[in-house]
């Protein structure tokens, strides 16, 4: 029970912060964590960067200009490691390039909470739940122009998280769809005076689908709704070495908690409300329905720098920095990261710093990822 004691907390703490300062929750949060070391490496980004295995979360529209036919990644991201060792992140990822204009990808993303041991009493035998999420999708990524592709993908989700409780015959997992678009643009190579440089473009509407009910007639939840924009450069001095900056931007497509009878809290009757809003109607509210205005609907993106350093195409050092606002969830992180390339296989790590007064859950992590890129090689000019 000292595990779930400690799910309780967790669950306190956010729900207090979200009434005090309507930070926006949703449901399957682990859907928005960084899930390769690329990324993580880089301030949790890649909806611009340059294509990779793991565009599937990102930036499904980037598989396009893959540069080998075949890429399988794998990673390992620890969660709470400071508190618990049993929760973690795994992703796998595969994408198959059926030609110089096209490609296709399947994803799973599996987030598990480890084993809980539930006792009524404390000399009962006790008995052992194991809460975990996935998600499986698939996308399919054309180019529509030698610099510009998008990409459609679709998404199940399951989330089996509510803990059986004596005579419960009402738990069960909870299950839902989404759909990504996404687009992607890259420039031809560029001469400078003394470098050459290429330009990158993205944007990505992920999970757009119905809410998630985890109890028939209960509350219904809404999912990450998400949009992503993001633009880079890369610095190309010569043939070996090759530095890429890029900025991205987000905002979750949910409404704002906020107080809509007026008595100056956020209670009951206000979430009652805050349901009636369906997921389509919600995705247009969100763009405006924050209860200070204008002010307050910009503390909800976040946004985030990085950096990738490449020589040789084997060696790579990267940064990043993110940043939430303090009104919206306060997540505020440097990170560093390096990736070791030999032949077809390439490893990845990534470090966090939180900067925040709001403990982050992957302080101190250090997250792998491994990537295999084989087959023919296609040139994107």
């Amino acid at each position: 029970m000292k595990k779930f004691a400690v799910f309780i907390v967790l669950a306190i703490g956010l729900k207090s912060v979200a009434q005090d300062e309507r930070v926006i929750t949703t449901a399957v949060p682990f859907l928005t964590i960084a899930a390769d070391a690329r990324s993580a490496g880089m301030g949790d980004m890649g909806v611009a960067t340059s294509s990779d295995a793991f565009a599937q979360q990102w930036n499904p529209a980037k598989f396009a200009f893959a540069e080998r036919k075949i890429g399988i990644g794998l990673s390992y991201t620890p969660y709470l490691e400071s508190i618990i060792t049993d929760i973690s992140l795994l992703n796998a990822s595969f994408y198959n390039k059926i030609d110089e204009q096209s490609a296709f990808a399947i994803g799973l993303r599996y987030f598990t909470l480890g084993e809980i041991e539930l006792r009524q009493f404390a000399n009962d035998p006790g008995t052992l739940a194991k809460p975990n999420e996935l998600a499986l999708d698939g996308s399919y990524s054309l180019k529509l122009s030698p610099t510009f592709s998008m990409a459609v993908g679709g998404r199940y989700i399951r989330s089996n998280l509510k803990l059986p409780q004596n005579g419960d015959v009402d738990s069960r997992a909870a299950g839902s769809f989404a759909v990504d678009v996404a687009g992607f643009y890259r420039s031809r190579e560029i001469a400078y005076n003394s470098f050459d440089g290429r330009w990158r473009a993205g944007f990505n509407l992920s999970n757009l689908g119905g809410k998630i009910q985890y109890d028939e007639g209960g509350q219904e939840n809404f999912l990450p709704t998400n949009m992503k924009l993001g633009v880079g450069f890369d610095f190309i001095l010569d043939q070996d070495n090759v530095i890429g900056l890029t900025t991205e931007f987000n905002k979750l497509l949910v409404p704002t908690p906020k107080d809509f009878n007026g008595d100056g809290n956020i209670d009951s009757a206000d979430n009652d409300e805050y349901q009636q809003i369906g997921f389509f109607n919600g995705l247009f509210k969100s763009f405006g329905d924050a209860p200070d205005g204008f002010g307050e609907e910009l503390k909800e993106f976040t946004w985030a720098l990085g950096a990738e350093y490449v020589y040789q195409d084997a060696f790579m050092v990267r940064t990043g920095y993110f940043n939430e606002s303090e009104e919206k969830g306060s997540r505020k992180f440097f990170t560093l990261g390096a990736g070791f390339k030999f032949k077809a296989a390439q490893i990845d790590l990534s470090y966090l710093f939180s900067t925040s007064q709001v403990k982050n859950p992957l302080e101190n992590t250090l997250r792998f990822s491994l990537t295999f890129s084989l087959g023919e090689e296609f040139y994107n000019d």
